[in-house]
């Protein structure tokens, strides 16, 4: 699998744009971004679990119940989320983009991030859409990335390149996520293209059954979004035989899928607020694949754990003491704990007891910026790997005047 440039615009017949359209005050902040396909798509996606949803996720999930879409509109600025006006906002802005492209407000997928509770006006978007589809370009990955961006300080996006059918087939993928990152389903903004034909069924099963091992891994402070979706755009402008079925075809897609959401989550991980490391948790030897994914989240949402890493303090006893809230069923007493990074490793815990090591060695590698703990359980094949970052006093900082 070859790694690419340029996004959700790597994927053949796919445009983008980002500009400001003044629904935030500073106008140095893009916060309005589409992407376009040249031909109809089908379409899936999955989203927050959270009682509390944006009206644009409620909007979205009605256009993609045929399983086709053709374009995406997203703002930042505002999450559009229990907001007094917030369904006709989102309703108008998909009617208002549809105008603009010569498409069916159906053909929408519409997103906001931002501010929870704050009332929205259409006028910036009145304004913004057609100067929007006027910017679109194959070149337009980076401009769309950015402005979905929020607290975040670095441009999530990633494309791969694969084969199905015989044919070259592209995927690509832009995403936002810095803060209120907890898992229950993808707590951010992703937008996923891909110019392989895939039938609306096997794109739906092909996002759903990744997310568990993808989004659903990172997490940054416990605090699960209200807009949290992940959709797919599939024009299949590769000319390969649609993918209808299991199969061959159908494990290339997933697998090119799978490298892209993951490095997503490792992208969105490593750009928590305030964050200064990234915790990467690798789970091996559990009873099943569910319990490997448990006792991974555990360990990467730990706040004194999350403390401990910011501190360079390797204080294994935390991440024992997450492993051991987990609420699944395996023998502790088994449990092996290695701390890694590019400056070596060390073996903290066995059997759920102290092993000698240096204190100093271990602090070299907790001054890494990406910090692996490897736990290995002992107790069967399954495995799973999660995304988290440290606890720094920015994150207090960021998150006290967030709105101001």
């Amino acid at each position: 699998m070859k790694e690419l440039q340029k996004g959700v615009c790597a994927p053949q017949g796919f445009r983008a744009a980002g500009i400001w359209c003044g629904i935030r005050k500073n106008q140095s902040k893009a916060d309005l971004a589409m992407i376009v396909s040249d031909v109809p798509c089908t379409a899936a996606g999955v989203y927050t679990k959270n009682k509390v949803k944006g009206a644009p996720l409620l909007v979205t999930q009605a256009h993609l119940a045929d399983g086709h879409a053709q374009a995406v509109i997203c703002n930042s600025g505002n999450a559009n989320t229990c907001a007094p006006n917030g369904m006709e906002i989102a309703e108008e802005t998909c009617a208002l983009a549809a105008e603009a492209l010569g498409l069916r407000p159906e053909d929408l997928i519409v997103a906001s991030t931002g501010v929870i509770g704050k009332e929205m006006d259409i006028e910036p978007f009145r304004r913004g859409i057609p100067q929007l589809a006027a910017a679109l370009s194959p070149d337009g990955s980076e401009a769309a990335a950015r402005a979905i961006m929020t607290t975040d300080t670095k441009v999530k996006e990633v494309a791969v390149e694969f084969t199905a059918g015989g044919k070259t087939c592209r995927l690509g993928g832009i995403a936002k996520g810095s803060g209120m990152i907890h898992p229950n389903m993808a707590t951010m903004l992703c937008f996923l293209t891909t110019d392989a034909a895939v039938s609306p069924a096997m794109l739906q099963k092909a996002l759903s059954e990744d997310v568990p091992d993808s989004f659903n891994q990172v997490s940054v402070d416990r605090d699960t979004s209200t807009n949290d979706t992940v959709t797919i755009l599939a024009n299949g402008l590769a000319g390969n035989p649609e993918i209808a079925a299991p199969g061959p075809d159908y494990d290339a897609f997933a697998a090119a899928l799978a490298y892209v959401t993951r490095r997503m989550s490792f992208l969105i991980a490593s750009d928590g607020e305030g964050a200064s490391h990234t915790i990467v948790c690798q789970v091996t030897g559990a009873p099943d694949k569910e319990t490997a994914r448990a006792v991974s989240r555990s360990v990467i949402s730990s706040n004194l754990f999350k403390a401990a890493i910011f501190g360079r303090d390797a204080n294994w006893g935390r991440i024992l003491c997450a492993i051991g809230y987990t609420e699944a069923e395996f023998d502790v007493s088994r449990v092996d704990v290695t701390l890694r990074s590019q400056a070596g490793s060390v073996l903290v815990c066995r059997q759920a007891a102290h092993s000698p090591y240096s204190e100093e060695e271990a602090s070299k590698i907790l001054s890494e910026e990406v910090v692996t703990v490897l736990v290995e359980m002992h107790q069967g094949s399954g495995e799973a790997t999660a995304w988290g970052c440290d606890l720094t006093y920015d994150y207090v900082k960021i998150n006290g005047d967030y709105r101001t």
